[in-house]
């Protein structure tokens, strides 16, 4: 890079806080009417449908249950991390309702994940990626998204803006970029490694040259290496050692059933096309300066393939599950699958490296286009059920025991769509198999015996699976479950017994 094209380097980086509320004052309307847009998802049904959403927004109840003195056997822990969107669901729930609040919470949580990606990969490239727009949408509500991960989904975009403002900012570009990379950690500590190993190695790589450059790639590889390392001597479970190179970030498209997977692979391929084709039209144009010699403009691209190709090897080399220590009664669950939205933010970035063209936008809004018609008529179904859910348990007593059965196909690639009946149970009942109190990863913590949730992580996932013989002290209890295979969308409730194992009846996944 020569000295001018340094010093206007320079100059866009400082004050990035001031060059983002500038952009903001010359283009309101643009920035209003695309939130606007990203948020029809969180309203287009009753209610929003995300796997393990509706478990923080019972959760949230509980809370202000425990705080009441409405809720014998739990209280709440001290916690300084993973908690900030339960806290403000719990807060704005006590005002406002908590049916109110999940919208909000969740609303604010999708445009500052949008927008954080939308900055990030702005200062990746020193341009706003007008004409990514559609797959950051993707993104925006990709696998992360619709898992119903609420507090990491917020870290991560509160890490985004973080690391955007960190990686080439200064004064006071880093101070707020410290503040808001403190609030990621409250959201989720994963979401706050995220964002330092962001920002630690596009500093570097900006700032390293000669073989210092060369050595950052290396340097990451062998760090992914020692987590390995580390992690074999835990307890784990399932690798992606067969297929990483499917976890690409394209992974975040694959959803409810198998159709998905082609769609990401239609996507993926028309992405890699678009920046192979902008690579060649750059060499064509000027043969003295190839894009791979740091001069040419889509030279950004290479610290966010690195980090791309890092995260790829790290799901080749860390498990989706482990345990910390052996005391702990549940995992940490889903590692790569969580890592797979920073990946797709890389690849972005490298895709914005390149000229921006019409038909890239065209292209990824025809993509976006049938992503976001599947999710709908999907996540409708689910809508269709919760309101069975409803319906069942506001002809309970008050306060009923009321465990659940209910899964998606084998195809599908999301789970914990049960929740549904947690929410459903909000000032009605109570979800008894609630697996937050057990794990010891939330606010929530059970003592020994509880009579409105269970004590144990074990019967949790047993009473989730189908697996769990009733005891005579769970009663009265009621489980909702699928009554006919043929037909996943119908549900059915009934009362348990004493002895009888609560998945006996109904649909179960092979």
């Amino acid at each position: 890079m020569n000295y001018t094209a340094k010093r206007t380097s320079r100059a866009q980086a400082r004050r990035r806080w001031k060059c983002a509320a500038s952009f903001v004052r010359k283009n309101p309307w643009r920035v209003l009417l695309i939130s606007l847009l990203i948020l029809i998802p969180c309203f287009w049904h009753k209610r929003i449908e995300a796997g393990d959403l509706p478990s923080h927004t019972y959760n949230a109840w509980l809370a202000h249950l425990v705080k009441t003195g409405q809720a014998p056997g739990l209280e709440l822990e001290p916690r300084w991390n993973n908690i900030a969107a339960d806290v403000a669901l719990e807060k704005i729930g006590t005002l406002a309702g908590f049916a109110v609040a999940e919208k909000i919470v969740v609303a604010v949580s999708v445009l500052i994940f949008f927008w954080g990606a939308f900055a990030f990969v702005s200062t990746a490239n020193h341009r706003p990626p007008w004409t990514l727009l559609p797959a950051i949408a993707i993104v925006t509500y990709g696998w992360t998204f619709y898992a119903g991960f609420l507090n990491y989904y917020l870290g991560l975009g509160l890490g985004f803006f973080a690391a955007s403002l960190l990686w080439r900012g200064f004064g006071v570009d880093l101070a707020i970029g410290a503040i808001l990379a403190a609030m990621a950690l409250a959201a989720h500590p994963l979401a706050f490694v995220c964002l330092v190993g962001l920002a630690l190695y596009f500093r570097l790589a900006d700032a390293a040259r000669g073989w210092w450059r060369w050595s950052l790639l290396p340097a990451g590889l062998v760090i992914v290496l020692g987590c390995h390392y580390y992690v074999i001597h835990l307890r784990t479970l399932f690798w992606h050692s067969k297929n990483f190179y499917a976890m690409n970030g394209a992974d975040q498209m694959v959803l409810f059933s198998s159709h998905y997977a082609n769609l990401a692979r239609i996507t993926f391929a028309f992405e890699i096309f678009c920046i192979l084709f902008g690579l060649w039209s750059e060499w064509k144009a000027n043969k003295t300066n190839k894009p791979w010699s740091g001069r040419a403009p889509s030279a950004g691209f290479r610290a966010p393939l690195e980090v791309w190709a890092i995260l790829i090897f790290a799901a080749a080399v860390l498990p989706e599950f482990l345990w910390f220590t052996p005391g702990d009664p549940a995992p940490f669950a889903f590692l790569i699958a969580r890592l797979t939205s920073v990946t797709a933010v890389l690849a972005l970035c490298v895709l914005g490296s390149v000229r921006p063209r019409g038909w890239h936008f065209a292209g990824l809004a025809m993509c976006a286009s049938v992503f976001f018609f599947w999710t709908y008529r999907d996540t409708g179904m689910l809508s269709d059920m919760e309101a069975q859910v409803e319906k069942m348990v506001s002809a309970l007593p008050p306060g009923r025991r009321v465990i659940e059965t209910i899964h998606l196909p084998p195809d599908s690639r999301l789970r914990y769509i049960g929740h549904m009946v947690d929410r459903a149970c909000i000032g009605r009942c109570f979800a008894y198999e609630d697996y937050e109190p057990t794990t010891g990863q939330f606010r929530i913590r059970v003592r020994h015996p509880s009579p409105i949730v269970t004590d144990s992580t074990e019967k949790s996932s047993a009473m989730e699976d189908g697996d769990y013989v009733v005891l005579p002290e769970d009663l009265p209890m009621n489980e909702i479950y699928q009554c006919d295979a043929t037909d996943l969308a119908k549900l059915c409730m009934r009362e348990l017994s004493a002895g009888e194992q609560n998945g006996r009846i109904g649909y179960r996944p092979q």
